[in-house]
């Protein structure tokens, strides 16, 4: 099976963006963190320990402590793929955490974002 690039890509490089992307929509950077932390499972310590250890992002999805069992109530397009059909589980880790920030910067609320 091909790896993808994007899977060494560190998490400390991509936080930022994910960030800049929610605040440019009115959103704040505490509510992107809610997102990490209902997806992965990190708190704000073992969170800042995945970016300060520069883990990229297999690293940082291998240790999250654990992928939030809702998952599966993700659905929809991300960079022209449904999320819930991408095969490669890494890749569809990191697709949902992107589908997540995008509902974040499109306004949608928190309730609806984490499956409630």
């Amino acid at each position: 099976m091909a790896k993808f690039n994007i899977f060494k890509a560190h998490f400390a490089n991509i936080y930022p963006l994910y960030i800049q992307k929610a605040e440019k929509k009115g959103r704040s950077k505490a509510e992107v963190d809610a997102v990490i932390y209902w997806l992965t499972g990190y708190d704000e310590q073992t969170l800042q320990q995945q970016i300060e250890q520069k883990s990229d992002l297999e690293t940082f999805f291998a240790n999250a402590p654990q992928i939030n069992p809702n998952v599966s109530k993700i659905t929809g397009l991300i960079c022209g793929c449904r999320v819930e059909e991408i095969e490669d589980p890494l890749m569809q880790q990191i697709r949902y955490l992107d589908k997540l920030i995008d509902e974040l910067a499109k306004g949608k609320q928190m309730d609806k974002i984490l499956r409630k």
